[in-house]
């Protein structure tokens, strides 16, 4: 397997991890569960992101992609910089319960959105697929 096939199936894993241990911090914070604040719950996420991250940056060398040439790819991390801002929102820095509960709806619909340009390849994301 090439070298980056294989930055690619950890990318994608790296991408679920991640998505799950939001999802999971998300729900912890909505019902306001002891775990939320675990050691394991604060330093895993940024391990992950951090994998994840070096993963993405590794496909770009591998195939030598300008990601300044590249709109989808400026959408990705202009997605990406949108999530981590509201992700932050969401699980620890929202003044209230219900300003992190919209965070945290806003940064899934914002990884929903990342997930769709990556597979896409279009700044459209998954809309790109009606356009056929």
């Amino acid at each position: 397997m090439s070298v980056y096939l294989t930055l690619k199936l950890f990318h994608i894993i790296f991408a679920a991890v991640t998505f799950l241990g939001f999802a999971a911090r998300g729900y912890w914070m909505i019902v306001a569960s002891d775990l939320l604040d675990h050691r394991v719950t604060r330093i895993a996420p940024h391990i992950i992101d951090t994998l994840f991250l070096a993963s993405g940056i590794g496909m770009l060398l591998a195939i030598s992609l300008n990601p300044l040439a590249q709109p989808w790819l400026l959408a990705k991390f202009g997605g990406l910089i949108l999530y981590v801002l509201l992700g932050t929102v969401a699980i620890k820095r929202g003044s209230n319960r219900n300003i992190r509960i919209g965070a945290f709806i806003a940064a899934l619909a914002t990884f929903a959105y990342i997930v769709g340009v990556g597979l896409t390849r279009s700044t459209l994301s998954w809309t790109a697929y009606l356009r056929g």
